[in-house]
């Protein structure tokens, strides 16, 4: 009818939305919207076909149960289909849901039903297959009905047993989710930004990119954790089947599984509404991310009487907690210095509370960011936590921009050092701008604070203030100078007492006999992380045999690829570093190596090839795939040309692709790189 043209319209419009922020979040797990806002596009689609359901359509995002599987891993059927559930964003969603189970199991009055309460952990979903207690396959949801085959990874999660505790015969499946733990999602973030690499925005971005990843080793690096809280229910199972929720999570335990232990039975949905309150505020001190509460119905004989859907269970609801975002005014943009002159910008916010503290400063990311979203200083922009840790802002309120002569500018990115004046640089294809003077002030702090901090030479008491003092004052220049200060020259600072300045005199001796790993990592040498620096110093056993080895020699260590080696020897040629080096050698700073290295002997499947990168990857960043390839005996450089082997292309490939076609150079997607990579295994 003329009537539902504009209706056919609106649900074609919310369709496609949907639709396109279902490809960004579950496979290329880069959203662009907040899941609460994708949550009302859902409930504005549901509720508009709930009106009109002749105008339903099979291919409908109301009509599937999650996204589609990512390209590149073998593809499992689910023998029973992993089911989505459904939301509930209040108590009285909660209560409706109880009264529709109760209404569903015919009781009478008030008799009420006894739930188990769960909180729901923030990561990515996975079905273990165990065989005679023994772990056999590990898959993703992917579409609810097919998942990929991730075992190889699965199996480098130390917190799922490859064995049973007890020997369980025949055939299980349980379901749970694998997470990244907060304190492992900052560590592998810092290495990131240590390396050059974008970071992830939040700890389950960072453990699906994990999970999609090829090498297994990178998976047990990054530390992933996991809860299981499913058991698949059988036909007469060869052990004593649990009559409850409550007893198959015991029964997990007993097998020497992982459950979080914060589940809680309640005898009435009261008590699970009272379980949700308890934890909306108490979840930020937990160790892992979660966004809500499941609520199940304890028995599974009143599940099975009650069924499912063919979207959801209709025994479980999720409650979500209040999304952790704010709105406020950006009320200008600034930019910050970092030790290797990486020039950044931040937004300055008018204070907003945002869980639990009050947010006056956001990451903008870099320049193309900012334009990117069209973020302006004096818009109200939408903030959030990236997974409750750093605040980011999301987008501005384009309803909220003044028009006309008021209308904000959009950001410009300074030319010049806001530190020391000098030009501001950016290399071929980078995106992060740069101070090249290595007497920048403002990098001769941010140095000082890195090579100070924890994972460095772990100097307690040396902190923000005291550096900017040290270094105002013209009393440090370099880390050396740290080894230079007397216990009267530091109580001559402000805020500097005497017990102080004895305590951090006590701390810099403390760290000469750190080891040359922390050495090499605290001085900052551009694209050597924690982990370069503790292969590089035990294969060559410290500062001695680092000085004699070549780039060649560098890049034979698997884990050392060319960008890194040609890094560290042109640190090591400058004579600047190298009298730095000579002054920490001086002072008594020890320069070896804590431990030997055993350099791991992969098949040179890739030996004497050039390869060329291009585009996001989006499985893995471009130094992970950089390092697959010279693990195998291979070489990445940065431009095509005849000679070169082979390039692989990620999403947005620029020019490179091009020439490669003109050239005849074979190019490689994701997936053909992934069986190539993997031609070693």
């Amino acid at each position: 009818m003329p009537t539902l043209d504009p209706t056919r319209r609106e649900l074609a419009t919310l369709r496609a939305a949907i639709r396109h922020h279902e490809e960004q979040y579950y496979v290329l797990h880069d959203p662009e919207i907040s899941d609460t806002e994708f949550d009302q596009l859902l409930r504005q689609l549901t509720a508009l076909e709930a009106e009109h359901p002749e105008l339903v359509t099979p291919d409908s995002p109301t009509q599937r149960v999650a996204g589609r599987p990512v390209d590149g891993f073998e593809t499992v059927d689910h023998q029973v289909p992993m089911l989505s559930l459904d939301n509930a964003y209040d108590e009285a969603e909660l209560t409706a849901f109880d009264e529709r189970v109760r209404k569903g199991l015919a009781l009478a009055g008030d008799e009420p039903v006894a739930y188990v309460a769960e909180l729901k952990i923030d990561g990515l979903s996975i079905a273990l297959h165990y065989r005679d207690g023994l772990l056999r396959r590990g898959v993703t949801r992917g579409d609810g009905v097919r998942g990929e085959d991730v075992t190889s990874n699965v199996r480098a999660i130390r917190g799922i047993p490859l064995g049973l505790r007890v020997a369980v015969p025949g055939d299980i499946e349980v379901r749970g989710e694998i997470f990244l733990p907060r304190s492992s999602f900052d560590k592998m973030n810092a290495s990131r930004l240590e390396a050059g690499e974008p970071t992830f925005a939040n700890p389950r971005n960072a453990a699906a990119g994990t999970m999609r990843t090829l090498d297994p080793a990178l998976v047990e690096r990054r530390q992933l954790g996991a809860y299981l809280y499913h058991l698949v229910e059988q036909t007469d199972p060869p052990w004593s089947r649990p009559q409850g929720h409550a007893e198959a999570l015991d029964l997990l335990v007993a097998w020497g599984l992982p459950v979080d232990r914060h589940w809680q039975r309640c005898r009435d949905i009261g008590e699970a509404i009272e379980y949700c309150r308890a934890w909306a505020d108490a979840r930020h001190a937990l160790p892992y991310g979660t966004d809500g509460v499941v609520i199940k119905v304890d028995r599974l004989s009143e599940r099975e009487r009650l069924g499912q859907t063919a979207k959801f269970p209709r025994w479980a609801m999720a409650f979500k907690f209040p999304a952790e975002q704010a709105t406020t005014r950006l009320l200008r943009i600034e930019v910050n210095v970092g030790r290797t002159g990486a020039v950044t910008p931040y937004a300055v916010l008018e204070p907003v509370q945002l869980a639990g503290t009050t947010v006056q400063m956001a990451t903008l990311h870099n320049a193309e960011d900012v334009a990117r979203k069209d973020v302006r200083a004096g818009d109200y922009v939408l903030v959030e936590k990236g997974g409750d840790i750093i605040p980011k802002v999301v987008k501005p309120i384009l309803g909220r921009r003044p028009t006309g002569d008021d209308e904000p500018r959009p950001f410009v990115m300074p030319t010049a050092c806001p530190a020391c004046e000098t030009p501001l640089e950016r290399g071929e294809e980078a995106v992060v701008w740069r101070c090249p003077n290595n007497q920048c002030p403002a990098k001769i702090r941010r140095g000082l604070l890195h090579f100070a901090g924890r994972r460095a030479m772990n100097i307690e008491g040396l902190g923000e203030s005291l550096v900017n003092q040290l270094v105002d004052t013209g009393l440090v220049t370099d880390a050396a100078d740290l080894y230079g200060l007397t216990t009267e020259v530091l109580t001559g600072l402000e805020r500097m007492g005497a017990k102080s300045a004895t305590n951090l005199m006590t701390e810099i001796e403390s760290s000469k006999d750190r080891g040359f790993a922390q050495v090499l990592f605290g001085l900052g040498v551009r694209h050597v992380g924690e982990g370069a620096a503790d292969l590089l110093a035990g294969r060559f056993g410290g500062l001695p045999g680092l000085l004699a080895a070549s780039v060649d020699d560098m890049e034979a260590i698997d884990g050392v690829g060319p960008v890194v080696a040609q890094s560290v020897r042109g640190f090591l040629d400058d004579p600047r570093n190298r009298r730095l080096l000579d002054r920490l050698t001086e002072v008594g700073v020890r320069m070896t190596a804590t431990r030997p290295h055993t350099v791991d002997a992969r098949e040179q499947t890739l030996s004497g090839q050039t390869f060329v990168i291009t585009g996001t990857l989006a499985t893995m960043s471009r130094e992970e795939a950089k390092r697959a390839i010279e693990a195998r005996g291979g070489k990445v450089v940065g431009s095509v040309s005849g000679k070169t082997h082979g390039v692989v292309v990620g999403a947005d490939p620029g020019s490179k692709l091009a020439k490669a076609e003109a050239l005849g150079v074979p190019t490689f997607d994701e997936a053909a790189f992934r069986q190539l990579i993997m031609a070693d295994r």
